[in-house]
C-alpha cells in the first residue's frame, strides 16, 4: 500500500490531504496518469513528484510501502 499527499490545488481537488491506495510496480509517470484520470486532476503533469520526501523523476518505479508527494509549481507576487 502506498500513501499519496497532495498540496495546494491538488489537495482541494481531491477533497482530501491523502489516499493510500496499491501503486507497486508504476512508475511516476504511470501514477500521475491513473491519479488524474481517477480523480480529473488538472495540470498534474506539471507538479513535482517525491518518493520519500527525495525528489523522483517519471521513471522512477514504485515500490510497497513507498510515500508519494505531488507538489505544484508555486506563484507568488
Amino acid at each position: 500500500m502506498n500513501k499519496i499527499l497532495f498540496f495546494a490545488h491538488l489537495k482541494d481537488a481531491v477533497g482530501e490531504e491523502s489516499i493510500r491506495i496499491d501503486l507497486a510496480g508504476k512508475t511516476v509517470a504511470e501514477v500521475k496518469e491513473f491519479l488524474a484520470k481517477e480523480y480529473q486532476l488538472q495540470k498534474l503533469d506539471t507538479a513535482m513528484t517525491a518518493v520519500n520526501e527525495e525528489f523522483a523523476g517519471e521513471d522512477e518505479v514504485i515500490q510497497p510501502g513507498d510515500e508519494i508527494a505531488f507538489i505544484p509549481p508555486v506563484s507568488g507576487g
